[in-house]
C-alpha cells in the first residue's frame, strides 16, 4: 500500500502530474486546503517537511477563517458533502487564490459538479478552476500492510453501529455504502481487481455483494474503467488478483477484548493512540504541591510512531519485557558512543609538544572527525531512546497499576481451554487487579470461549461481583443475547 498510496498523493499535490525524477528546479509553491478526513489521510504519510519540499508553504481547514492569497495556486483535498462544496464555492465568489486545482477524497456526484460549474461562472472564475479530479483515496494508510477505512465518525461503521438491534434498513445502506466506497478506492489505488470471498448471511455478505456490483459497473465501460490506462498501479498485477476475504468480526469476538502483550498492541490498548501519534500526559514528579496551591498542570506530549522510527519498526511486536531490555541496551550502546566523543574531544587538547602525542593527534583526529560527522546519527538517536524510554514508561504504569500480566495471562489460559490455577471469582473480586473495565473484558472472554454457558445461580454470582467492582452489566446482557 505504502508503494503506491504516497506516489498518488505526491501526484496529486504536483497537480496530478507526475513528479519528474531528479529535477533541480524549484517547486511551484502552493496551498494545500482539506477537511478533516484529507488531514486524517495526509498526516500519517507526509511530514510538514516533505510538505514544504512539495512546495506546500500553508496548509489549511477548509472551514477555518482563511485569508486571500490571490497570487498562489491552491490545492483542495476533500470529501464531496454539500458543506464543503458550499464553502468551495464561497471561496471562488471570494477570489481567495490564483487557481483552484479541486482533488475529491471520493467520487463527486454530477448534481455537486454542477453546482461548482454554476458557482465559478458566477463568480467569473472558470478559468481559474484548473482542475477538477476524483482521487479515490478514501482510506487512511497507517503502516506497510495495514490501512483503515476512516477514522472521522469512525463509530457510525463501527461494530456496534452494524449491530445495534434498533438499526433501520436505511441506516445499513448508507453504513454498507460507506464501507464499499473505501475499500473501492482502496483497489483503484492498488490498480487490482480482488477475487472476492466472504462469510454467508452476514454484514461481509453484503459489503462482498455490494463491492462485486461496483466493481462489474465500473468494468462494463471500458474506455473510462479506472483499472484501464494510465491508473497508477495498472498492469502491476494484472497476471495475479489480489484475495479479498471479508470476515464478519461476529466470528471471533474474545479476540478484540483480549489484554495484550506485545508494544504496539499495549500503546494501542492502554494509551491515547490514534493515526500514529500517541499522547502522553507526563507526570510532574512525586514532589506534593504545598497546601493550599494550585495542582500542577501535567505536561502533554505528542509522539509520531512512523516507519522511519526503527525501534518501533523492529520491537512494535515484540513482547513488551523485551522492548523495555532493548530501550536499556539502546541507551548504554548511546552513551557508549557518547563517551568516545568526549573522550576524543579531551585528546585534542593535549598539552605537550612530544612526538607521541603529535602522532596520537594525527589518529584521533580522523576519529574524531568521523565522530563529528555521525553526530546527526547520534542525535536520532537520543530522541528515538528518550521517545521510547516515555512511551514504555507509560505503559509500565499501566501494566503494574491493573495488573495486566495477570489478565493477559489468565485469558490466555481461558481461549486456549488451558486449567486455571486462580478461580475467576477471586479475579474479579481483587481490588488491586484491574479497573471494572478489565474485569468485565475478563469475564465477557470467558463467557464467550466456554462452550456451555455458566448455570443461572452462577451467573448472578458473578453478576454481584462484577457489580461490586464497579462494572456496568450492559455489555454482559448484549453479549447474553448474542450468544
Amino acid at each position: 500500500i505504502r508503494l503506491y498510496f504516497p506516489v498518488a498523493l505526491k501526484r496529486m499535490l504536483n497537480f496530478n502530474v507526475p513528479p519528474v525524477k531528479n529535477s533541480t528546479g524549484e517547486p511551484v509553491w502552493k496551498v494545500l486546503i482539506y477537511d478533516r478526513f484529507g488531514q486524517d489521510i495526509i498526516s500519517p504519510l507526509l511530514s510538514v517537511k516533505e510538505l514544504r519540499d512539495m512546495g506546500i508553504t500553508l496548509h489549511l481547514l477548509l472551514h477555518s477563517d482563511r485569508d486571500a492569497i490571490p497570487d498562489v495556486p491552491a490545492v483542495y483535498f476533500v470529501m464531496p458533502t454539500e458543506e464543503n462544496i458550499d464553502r468551495m464555492c464561497q471561496d471562488l465568489r471570494n477570489q481567495l487564490y490564483e487557481s483552484y486545482y479541486l482533488n475529491f477524497i471520493s467520487a463527486i456526484s454530477r448534481s455537486k459538479l454542477e453546482d461548482i460549474a454554476n458557482a465559478a461562472i458566477g463568480a467569473n472564475a472558470v478559468t481559474q478552476v484548473a482542475k477538477v479530479f476524483d482521487q479515490y483515496l478514501n482510506f487512511i494508510t497507517l503502516e506497510d500492510d495495514m490501512f483503515v477505512l476512516c477514522n472521522q465518525n469512525k463509530e457510525l461503521v463501527s461494530y456496534r453501529a452494524i449491530n445495534r438491534p434498533d438499526i433501520m434498513d436505511t441506516e445499513m445502506e448508507t453504513i454498507m455504502d460507506t464501507i464499499v466506497d473505501s475499500l473501492f478506492c482502496f483497489f483503484v489505488t492498488l490498480g487490482a481487481i480482488p477475487i472476492i470471498r466472504c462469510s454467508r448471511g452476514t454484514a461481509a455478505e453484503m459489503v462482498a455483494v455490494k463491492l462485486d456490483k461496483k466493481l462489474r459497473e465500473n468494468l462494463r465501460d471500458a474506455r473510462n474503467s479506472l483499472f484501464t490506462g494510465d491508473a497508477l498501479g495498472t498492469g502491476q498485477f494484472s497476471f495475479q488478483r489480489p484475495l479479498l476475504v471479508l470476515v464478519d468480526r461476529n466470528i471471533d469476538l474474545a479476540t478484540p477484548l483480549h489484554h495484550t502483550w506485545t508494544y504496539q498492541a499495549l500503546v494501542h490498548d492502554v494509551l491515547d493512540f490514534h493515526l500514529n501519534r500517541v499522547n502522553l500526559e507526563e507526570s510532574t514528579g512525586s514532589e506534593s504541591s504545598p497546601a493550599g496551591a494550585r495542582p500542577k498542570k501535567k505536561n502533554k506530549k505528542s509522539y509520531d510512531l512512523t516507519a522511519s522510527d526503527k525501534f518501533w519498526q523492529k520491537h512494535k511486536g515484540s513482547p513488551f519485557p523485551e522492548v523495555a531490555e532493548s530501550v536499556q541496551q539502546e541507551l548504554e550502546s548511546y552513551r557508549a558512543q557518547e563517551d568516545e566523543v568526549k573522550r576524543l574531544k579531551s585528546i585534542m587538547g593535549i598539552e605537550g609538544e612530544d612526538e607521541g602525542a603529535i602522532s596520537m593527534l594525527s589518529d584521533n583526529t580522523a576519529k574524531l572527525t568521523s565522530a563529528v560527522s555521525s553526530l546527526p546519527e547520534l542525535l536520532e538517536k537520543k530522541r528515538l531512546i528518550d521517545l521510547h524510554t516515555n512511551v514504555a514508561t507509560a505503559v509500565l504504569e499501566h501494566i503494574k497499576s491493573r495488573k495486566l500480566d495477570v489478565y493477559f495471562e489468565y485469558e490466555e489460559k481461558i481461549m486456549s481451554k488451558s486449567t486455571l490455577d486462580k478461580s475467576l471469582l477471586d479475579m474479579i473480586s481483587d481490588p488491586d487487579a484491574g479497573t471494572p473495565e478489565d474485569k468485565m473484558r475478563l469475564f465477557l472472554i470467558y463467557y464467550i470461549s466456554s462452550a456451555q454457558a455458566p448455570s443461572e445461580i452462577d451467573l448472578e454470582q458473578y453478576k454481584k461481583a462484577l457489580m461490586d467492582a464497579g462494572c456496568n452489566l450492559a455489555p454482559l446482557n448484549y453479549i447474553k443475547q448474542w450468544k
